[in-house]
This record gives structure tokens, sequence and C-alpha cells, in this order.
């Protein structure tokens, strides 16, 4: 449509928008959960046995906490940009994984697989232009 043919050229304001958003978004989520200390960490690192790993639930659930928050603020500014969407990559099909065996069905695992989605595409597109992996 003609109308907004013209946005084209806004595509790394778009990029940047969206980092800002999801990044900041996933900070906020996994910051209460990299505070919680080692129990919290055990509970979310629990998750993995759905992928047949039983052992260092804390380790585990403290990788997920630290890829939601810092590889959120790495994401968010645009730095080490691909590994850190790597990680939330993983952690968002590991959270998915999670829920669609404790029976939340699709829609109770959609967040994580919207998420997923979203970091996937990410991953392939790179940061955008106004990033610190393209200064």
């Amino acid at each position: 449509m003609a109308l907004f043919s013209g946005l084209s050229k806004y595509t790394n304001t778009g990029l940047l928008i969206l980092r800002i958003g999801l990044g900041f978004m996933m900070i906020m989520h996994g910051y209460p959960k990299l505070m919680g200390g080692v129990e919290k960490w055990t509970a979310i690192g629990g998750s993995m046995k759905n992928l047949g790993i039983h052992d260092f639930p804390h380790f585990w659930g403290f990788m997920a906490a630290f890829a939601e928050t810092i590889g959120g603020l790495l994401f968010l500014v645009g730095f080490l940009f691909r590994p850190a969407t790597f990680l939330l990559l993983f952690t968002m099909i590991v959270a998915a994984i999670m829920h669609l065996s404790n029976g939340d069905g699709l829609m109770g695992s959609s967040h994580p697989i919207e998420n997923a989605i979203v970091f996937l595409a990410m991953f392939i597109i790179g940061p955008g232009r106004y990033s610190i992996d393209k200064r």
C-alpha cells in the first residue's frame, strides 16, 4: 500500500523499538528470579527435567534468570546480540516445554512460544544499525 511504503526507511528504528521494549520486559521478568537466590533457582531449574536433565537444577535456574535479566539488557542495547538472543531463545523454548508438560496447553504456553519466535527472528535479522554491536 503506497500510504505506508515510506515506513521501510525506518526499519532500524523499528528494530530499536522492538529491542528496547522486549529487552526491558525480559529484564523485569528475570530480575526477581535472579534476586530470588538458590531456592528460586532450584525451582526454576527443575524445568530442565523435561529435557532429561536432572542434575544441578540450581545452576540451570540461575542460567535462566541470568539469560532473562542480563540477556535482556544485552538484547536491549544490542551488545553481544546474537549470543544473548540465542540464550533468550533457548530459555523461552524450555519455558514453553515446561508449560506444555504441566498441562497448560497451547494457550498457557503462548507467551514463551511468542517470545521464542521473536528471538529466533531477531537472531536471524540482527540488532539493526542503532546498537552497540554496529558501532
